[in-house]
């Protein structure tokens, strides 16, 4: 199982742009003037996007000392994710539920750092449901798609089977998740609790669309429906 993080399992939008106005600061010297939606991308594109459209040219130092700093104001921030953040409708209940099915691993595929997702889950208790070492992250150079299949290497790599279509399934709420799963080999469960509708994400091509994680035999129910028994012992 992969999971999206932001609009899937939580919204701490308001916590995230306020480190990115000091992580442009402290790299640039400049004031952020703006700062370009996320729309499901991992955040080592959003930065480079962003030092664009606010004039700066980006050279190869950029994005690891950008990366660095956005990593160091959020921690700085992290007190106030419970507080000015929240956790999404059944978030919780659905990761639990889903760790109980029969071979389940719980990851997740993320625009976030690695250092900022483990905070955000964290700060709500989502954080003992997934495995970090597996899955991947929005400072890794590679589009959503390849990143899942990177993903899927890493969980062959430590169990030692192979991971396809048949024994992944990502859930997400954006575009975006749905097309990496259709390009990178993965079921898609996809949930209208961001930005994109339910028409927008079956229009992508997400097997199932759910209205949000509300209901965990729903999300529990769509999981099983895109794998098998002897899929999931395999993973």
């Amino acid at each position: 199982m992969l999971w999206n993080v932001d609009l899937t399992l939580v919204d701490v939008a308001i916590v995230t742009r306020d480190a990115y106005v000091e992580a442009f600061r402290a790299v640039t010297g400049r004031p952020l003037v703006k700062l370009v939606p996320p729309m499901g991308r991992p955040d080592s594109e959003i930065i480079f996007e962003t030092l664009a459209v606010n004039g700066v040219v980006a050279d190869d130092d950029h994005l690891p000392r950008f990366l660095d700093a956005l990593s160091a104001a959020f921690a700085d921030r992290r007190k106030r994710l419970a507080k000015e953040g929240r956790m999404m409708a059944g978030a919780k209940d659905a990761l639990r539920s889903v760790a109980r099915l029969d071979g389940a691993i719980q990851a997740v595929l993320t625009g976030t750092i690695k250092s900022n997702a483990v905070l955000k889950l964290k700060a709500f208790g989502l954080d003992k449901y997934v495995d970090f070492e597996l899955g991947g992250y929005g400072e890794e150079p590679y589009p959503k798609a390849s990143l899942l299949q990177v993903a899927q290497g890493r969980a062959k790599e430590r169990l030692g089977v192979p991971f396809t279509s048949a024994n992944t399934v990502m859930i997400g709420d954006s575009a975006r998740d749905v097309q990496a799963a259709r390009i990178g080999g993965a079921g898609m469960v996809a949930v209208a609790s961001g930005r994109a509708t339910a028409a927008e994400l079956r229009e992508a091509g997400a097997d199932i669309v759910l209205p949000d994680l509300s209901n965990a035999a729903e999300v529990v129910a769509a999981v099983a429906a895109l794998t098998s028994p002897m899929d999931r012992k395999a993973g």
